[in-house]
């Protein structure tokens, strides 16, 4: 199950009546796919899609910032800019034009737990993506100079996404005071000083460790035929070799939190803000799919609790939401405010926590609840008419869940949901002793 990463991507609302959704299939079709492991350890998913002459091809690494060590965070996400500059036969940014001079797409991104490079192009361009892919694996070529190049770009990033915005490092400061021993307490960006410490030989490691074909998983969606795919890809990476050790892991798991723990602090911000963590489970546990409906229901849209009562009714704060950030291991559940101008943080905390405390003791309504399941069956329904979503929905079973075969069981998991199970998910999560605030204000006049 993935949900979309805070203050970065909008949970999808569809404006569309209520009798529209009752043309949607009732349980979104089942993912048709096959699954190969090479002798080298690489897993190979197919899935066949003849609907357009086009195919999708994401190849993802299982390795994410959660995986890096302590003093060079940022690894994984800069190791995703140098992996475009260049390999054996391949000149640096040749990759993304081949693939757009064909009318294609390609990209990529990290996150905590993987890092994934993907591709959206015309079918008969299959064994030259495969090739790309598999000459980058098998022979990156990364000069002193690229390095360092890259370094300032994913430098300049940071100075952009977190360190100029007003509210840019609210999350960092948050993950950092939630977390005490897991990984996850450093985002996906790094840190400056981590990344003025890095080296050319720290990447060849990194590459070394983690770019391997048993630390991969090939996920192609589209118009081809499984055999001959599955004989390209033995063809280009079958002679890879596997990891020569095994592969790192960060195992460390958070302790329980005991008490609730606060961090208050003074920025140059324009309006005071407040953002509350509290622990919940991983992506995939039981309980992560009435957290995800819970959230819908307190923050999907300017109808939600959250919005309408905060923003609208009392008019409190000028954006107010939650949501989950569901990962490989147990994340957090956010509620946040950015407050309205004359209203103090104080009326914003006791507005935002009497909403979550409501789930606790009070059932949703029918409406509320068909309204989300609604929201999640035209989710589904849409997302399996795209080679490229279709292809996420594998890879990220295969890689997240270790089964490939979770990605046609999630959708009735979020079906059973009940109106008790969001109550007592609500009850074990939405503790004070489990939550971490995290409070910005603008100085003080005079100061």
């Amino acid at each position: 199950m993935r949900l979309p990463s805070f203050l970065i991507v909008a949970v999808l609302v569809l404006s569309v009546p209520g009798s529209a959704f009752q043309k949607l299939p009732s349980t979104p079709h089942s993912l048709d796919y096959k699954e190969t492991v090479l002798p080298n350890g690489l897993r190979v998913i197919t899935h066949e899609d003849h609907s357009t002459p086009v195919i999708d091809f994401q190849i993802w690494y299982h390795v994410g910032s959660k995986d890096e060590k302590a003093g060079r965070t940022g690894f994984a996400h800069l190791f995703e800019h140098l992996m475009f500059q260049g390999s054996a036969h391949v000149k640096p940014d040749e990759h993304d034009k081949i693939i757009t001079s064909a009318g294609g797409t390609s990209n990529a991104y990290t996150n905590d737990d993987v890092t994934v490079y993907y591709q959206t192009f015309p079918a008969n361009y299959l064994e030259k993506v495969i090739w790309l892919e598999a000459d980058r694996m098998a022979s990156l070529n990364v000069s002193e100079e690229i390095f360092k190049r890259e370094r300032e770009v994913v430098k300049e990033e940071r100075l952009t996404r977190v360190e100029n915005p007003p509210y840019g490092d609210l999350v960092e400061q948050l993950y950092a005071a939630a977390f005490e021993e897991h990984p996850y307490r450093h985002t996906t960006i790094g840190s400056m000083a981590d990344l003025n410490a890095a080296t050319i030989q720290d990447v060849r490691d990194f590459f070394k460790t983690y770019y391997v074909p048993d630390n991969a998983t090939i996920v192609i969606s589209g118009d081809f035929a499984p055999e001959t795919a599955l004989d390209m890809v033995k063809n280009h990476f079958g002679g890879i070799p596997k990891s020569q050790q095994a592969i790192s892991r960060n195992n460390v798991q958070e302790p329980r939190q005991q008490k609730e723990k606060r961090n208050s602090r003074s920025k140059p911000v324009p309006l005071p803000a407040y953002v509350a963590g509290y622990h919940i489970p991983q992506d995939g546990h039981p309980d992560a799919y009435p957290l995800t409906i819970a959230s819908m229901i307190l923050s999907q849209g300017h109808s939600s609790r959250i919005y309408r009562s905060i923003v609208y009714d009392k008019q409190l704060a000028v954006e107010a939401q939650a949501s989950a950030n569901f990962t490989e291991d147990p994340n957090l559940f956010f509620s946040v405010l950015i407050m309205n101008r004359g209203a103090s943080i104080e009326e914003g905390e006791k507005a935002i926590n009497e909403e979550l405390m409501k789930l606790t003791t009070e059932p949703v309504t029918d409406k509320e609840l068909e309204k989300a399941k609604n929201s999640i069956r035209s989710d589904y329904t849409f997302g399996r008419q795209s080679v490229h979503q279709k292809g996420q929905a594998l890879g990220h079973g295969a890689t997240i869940h270790n089964s490939v075969a979770s990605a046609n069981r999630e959708y009735d998991l979020f079906m059973k949901v009940t109106k008790e199970d969001i109550m007592r998910v609500a009850k074990a999560y939405f503790r004070p002793e489990n939550r971490t605030v995290v409070i910005v204000n603008p100085p003080r006049r005079g100061n």
